[in-house]
């Protein structure tokens, strides 16, 4: 497989992509999502420039930023679609952030390190949920680590303080994810972001993850979301840009809200 070509902004943040963990799988073969007949999807060859976003794949199958024109609808979408939420949303953002501070000592916000679009690593925004100690629980604690790192979440959470539990089953605390979209960091509507660790787990999919940037919400938002296992995520997420569509995204938007108003899988 050729590398991708780095970038200044590649070799300003260090190399891409980053080394696999040992003994982590190198591109498994993954069904797509409500496409039994379709087999599975074969791992994209990374791209050899950082704008080059349509995968080959005979023809049937091309990532978000195969399409010029609907990129450019989705990007103007997303900033509008942001700016207008802040606007809408200021009274509830002032009101959290007065409850998280009354809750719990520390900071307001949460900085979240996960890896955007080509590989750029940037800060998630979030309303913070867990106590200030959080990192020591799970340190103290083999069995909740084991199970962490198994799902990458806890449904039963000794780390998440009061409000944070409120905040987490109505998924108030990814408001200001807001912020993240309007700078172009995020979309509206995408796939899970994930940190650097996590990447190794998709293996060589992973060139396809990073070829659009991550979304507020998703496939996985409205298809159960902690309650799937990580590895029906990842097909989700694969699923989502290689059928990427403007139809796709408002969908997605529209099944959202019934979702949170479910508020299952969400811890």
């Amino acid at each position: 497989m050729t590398p991708p070509v780095a970038t200044d902004r590649h070799r300003r943040r260090g190399p891409w992509p980053p080394a696999a963990q040992p003994g982590a799988s190198e591109g498994p073969s993954i069904e797509l999502v409500g496409s039994p007949a379709a087999g599975p999807i074969a791992a994209p060859s990374p791209p050899a420039v950082r704008d080059q976003g349509r995968l080959d794949r005979g023809g049937k199958a091309r990532s978000a930023r195969a399409n010029g024109r609907a990129r450019l609808v989705k990007d103007v979408t997303d900033r509008l679609g942001a700016a207008l939420g802040l606007v809408v949303a200021a009274p509830l953002l002032a009101v959290t952030a007065l409850l998280v501070c009354l809750d719990s000592r520390g900071p307001i916000l949460h900085r979240r390190r996960v890896v955007g679009r080509d590989g750029v690593p940037f800060d998630a925004f979030k309303f913070r949920t867990m106590i200030p100690e959080a990192n020591r629980v799970l340190e103290r604690s083999p069995a909740l680590r084991q199970e962490f790192e198994r799902r990458m979440k806890l449904p039963i959470d000794p780390r998440v303080t009061r409000v944070g539990r409120w905040l987490r089953r109505t998924s108030l605390d990814e408001l200001p994810q807001l912020v993240n979209v309007l700078i172009g960091q995020m979309s509206l509507v995408g796939p899970r972001m994930v940190t650097e660790e996590e990447l190794p787990r998709y293996g060589e999919h992973r060139y396809t993850l990073l070829s659009v940037r991550p979304g507020m919400t998703g496939l996985w938002q409205v298809s159960g979301r902690g309650d799937l296992d990580y590895e029906r995520r990842v097909e989700l997420d694969l699923h989502y840009v290689t059928h990427w569509s403007v139809a796709q995204d408002l969908a997605i938007l529209l099944r959202t809200l019934p979702a949170l108003l479910r508020v299952r899988g969400a811890y």
